[in-house]
């Protein structure tokens, strides 16, 4: 809720201001609405454009992350101060320096001296007396005169015996002093991060580890850090950190370490004689070995991980997106397959709206062999419930399945055209609380082939049920850092369903659950509302649901959809806000609504009225024109199979240098996967996606494209198919280009560009809508 006596931190503001390069005014009026009036994202991004100068979902989300960031800095730097204080060692120029610093890391050097409730070497020497000899030896003295005045800090009940005892304990404070030289620990930070080189190499006893090959890539490997922090570097990084975690490779990164000794020379002992200054080379070399190198060590090695898995979290982000924004089916009646081959494979049939009408087992593979049996079931299914469409597994004998149904199909003279679906996810969905509950009387066999169908029928519905990180669009989503992977993918869930809408009379609680402000248990509310009304006839009624207030409803309210209602703008995405400004249009102009909606003509005059314009704003006057030119809005494409050669079932019928069409299954750091119509998936490596150098394989494909890709190695031991997008070298030995089996399927002079028009791919339209 909106309280008026909360304040933006202003200094916060300014820093957000700065490293977004967006304008402080949008910056402002973003922030207001997050923190003070407590909106969503979405609802900031379709209905607030006028406020935010029309920010999409990236920008809105950068500003408050980088926001709270400083206000998380500002938390640590009040605890820091405070403990300095308590501690009693809290100076001016120490405050100074803790109150004037802008990054995390360097806060923490100066908190590292005071941070250890242990005392330290030097913290103990200290205590026997010995910091003026430490400042002494620092002056520039030689050797024997340092041992000279050692002599005069011999304390015996202070295990302080010898004058060697008291040099010790000095070197001890002096190697303390400069491991925790800021200036001096900044600029060899700077120089890991310009010149370090993290090297990996296989430990002694990674044999014994199961799989330890893997990582054969990385048993003798050298890198420029700076080549680690994104796109192949970053992937390389994750797999070299998952080697270190199962103890298969050790890792170091490291720089020159007489770099580092000159710093130290040149900050604590410059132009000292040689034999004023061997004590001090001691320290100095001491500290590097024993502290500042380890620490910088360990740090880069967190920052590298960090910078991984943000590249990471964005990859599965966009491929995620790209997934569930894909193309759908729409409402049509629907056979679901999940393949098995001895406990046979579970058939159901699914009605427009996702409702389980029957299902059964057929048993087509070994041991049992039904065909005949199996011809019946499917032959009548499809006559009794006038099924529209199939939808197969794309699990094991998936292929096999999807091979003898088409021979039936063909049989049966129909027109039906199976499909395969991928099913990663269905087994996670099939044994979750939601399917239990939707399903009580059902095994888990039963709702797996339910999720098949209905992911068919709309990919957005069904996908939303199960956990991001199982659908299978990602790379290393183990290692990642797993609450920001988790945010992350809330995030694009969230901007997904609110970027396509919901109908609230079909909608289950699951999808419900991401309307903007709604959440878990309101969904639950909402459909034990409708289940007791039978249906919403209007955006208000949602009012009378319990704990849906006013401010639920100005966040959710445009976002649901009530189709055939009492209000004609209930079925688009115009907001009910906006609906007393267009009432009045249409009451000055002496028309209904309705008479708007149908009328084109009317719509062009309200698009071309410029003081109504004046009176909603520019964004959202545009907003709703095209509402009312297009009322459904749905951003996504329909579904249209991909056309597989048909003269392929296994890889051993691949041949090299030839083309296959495919659609891009996973997009990772280092290339993609491409389904050619069998059961292994090929590598499309990033070197092979296009004719130009490109660094990211998002740049140029996106899960769902299809593409036409030739195959230029296949290795059948090992399951392992290479492809590329490139046009092909017609001076290579053995070029062919030829289609033999698929009668369909016309040779093609060059394969279809990587970045050419996308026929199943929503987001060739898309490209204001972005994920983080």
């Amino acid at each position: 809720m909106s309280d008026q006596n909360l304040e933006l931190n202003k200094d916060a503001l300014i820093a957000a201001t700065t490293k977004s390069n967006i304008s402080a005014a949008q910056v402002t009026k973003t922030l207001m609405l997050l923190k003070i009036e407590q909106c969503t994202v979405p609802f900031i991004t379709r209905y607030r454009k006028e406020a935010t100068g029309g920010l999409d979902e990236e920008q809105i989300r950068l500003i408050e992350e980088l926001y709270d960031q400083f206000i998380e800095l500002e938390k640590r730097k009040t605890y820091i101060l405070e403990s300095l204080k308590q501690q009693e060692v809290l100076t001016k120029e120490l405050e100074a320096k803790v109150l004037a610093c802008k990054d995390m890391n360097v806060l923490e050097d100066l908190y590292a001296p005071y941070k250890s409730k242990k005392k330290t070497k030097g913290q103990l020497a200290a205590d026997k007396g010995l910091a003026p000899l430490a400042s002494y030896i620092l002056e520039g003295h030689s050797k024997d005169e340092i041992l000279k005045k050692a002599k005069d800090f011999l304390a015996p009940e202070k295990k302080v015996e010898s004058a060697q005892d008291a040099i010790e304990g000095a070197k001890d404070i002096i190697i303390e002093k400069m491991s925790h030289q800021i200036e001096v620990k900044n600029s060899i930070r700077e120089e890991f991060w310009k010149n370090g080189v993290l090297s990996s190499l296989k430990r002694k006893d990674a044999e014994k580890i199961k799989d330890y090959d893997k990582y054969l890539d990385y048993f003798e490997f050298k890198s420029k850090v700076d080549l680690l922090k994104e796109g192949k570097g970053a992937h390389r990084y994750l797999a070299i950190r998952r080697g270190v975690t199962q103890k298969i490779l050790s890792a170091k990164i490291e720089i020159d370490e007489d770099f580092s000794l000159k710093l130290i020379e040149n900050f604590f002992y410059p132009k000292m004689p040689n034999d004023h200054k061997v004590i001090l080379e001691e320290c100095a070399q001491k500290a590097i070995k024993n502290y500042i190198h380890p620490s910088l060590d360990l740090e880069l090695k967190s920052e590298l991980k960090k910078l991984a898995d943000e590249h990471s979290i964005h990859i599965f982000g966009v491929n995620l997106k790209n997934l569930l924004l894909g193309p759908y089916l729409g409402a049509k009646t629907v056979m679901g397959i999940d393949p098995g081959v001895r406990t046979g494979c579970k058939t159901v049939i699914v009605d427009q709206s996702g409702k389980l009408l029957f299902d059964t087992v057929i048993y087509p593979h070994p041991p049992q062999n039904d065909i005949k049996g199996t011809f019946t079931i499917i032959e009548r299914l499809i006559d009794h419930f006038k099924v529209e469409n199939i939808a197969i597994g794309n699990g094991t004998f998936g292929r096999e399945t999807l091979e003898l149904i088409k021979d039936m199909l063909t049989k049966m003279k129909s027109s039906i055209v199976p499909t395969l679906v991928n099913e990663s996810g269905a087994s996670i969905y099939s044994a979750s609380a939601i399917a239990k509950k939707e399903f009580p009387d059902k095994d888990a066999t039963v709702r797996g082939a339910v999720s098949i169908a209905r992911r068919f029928q709309d990919p957005l519905a069904e996908l939303v049920k199960i956990d991001p990180k199982s659908i299978g669009v990602g790379q290393y989503q183990h290692d990642v850092n797993q609450a920001k992977l988790k945010k992350s993918l809330t995030g694009v869930v969230e901007d997904c369903v609110n970027f396509v809408g919901v109908n609230v009379n079909t909608a289950s609680s699951p999808l419900l659950s991401y309307i903007s402000g709604i959440g878990p248990s309101l969904a639950d509310s909402i459909v034990q509302q409708r289940e007791k009304l039978g249906r919403f006839k209007s955006r208000k009624d949602l009012l009378k649901i319990s704990r849906f207030s006013e401010k639920i409803f100005q966040q959710a309210g445009g976002f649901l959809r009530i189709m055939n209602g009492d209000h004609p703008l209930d079925a688009t995405f115009i907001h009910p806000e906006q609906y007393p400004f267009i009432e009045q249009w249409c009451k000055e102009k002496g028309i209904s609504i309705k008479d708007l909606k149908e009328d084109s003509k009317r719509v062009l005059e309200l698009e071309k009225d410029q003081s109504f314009k004046e009176k909603v704003g520019d964004f959202t006057h545009a907003d709703i024109v095209k509402a009312l030119k297009n009322p459904i809005q749905d951003p996504r494409s329909e579904f249209q199979g991909p056309n597989f050669r048909s003269d392929i079932k296994t890889i051993s019928d691949l041949e090299e240098n030839q083309w296959y069409p495919g659609v891009v299954t996973n997009i990772t750091h280092f290339g993609a996967f491409v389904d050619i119509g069998i059961k292994e998936n090929g590598l499309l490596h990033v070197s092979q996606i296009s004719e130009k150098f490109i660094e990211n394989p998002l740049s140029e494909l996106s899960i769902g494209q299809e593409v036409n890709a030739r195959v230029i190695e296949v290795d059948s031991d090992r399951k392992r198919i290479s492809l590329s997008l490139k046009k092909h070298d017609k001076n290579e030995e053995g070029y062919k280009q030829k289609t033999s089996g698929n009668s369909n399927h016309k040779p093609k002079k060059k394969p279809q560009a990587a970045n050419a028009p996308l026929k199943n791919n929503a987001f060739s339209a898309l490209k204001n809508f972005k994920v983080k």
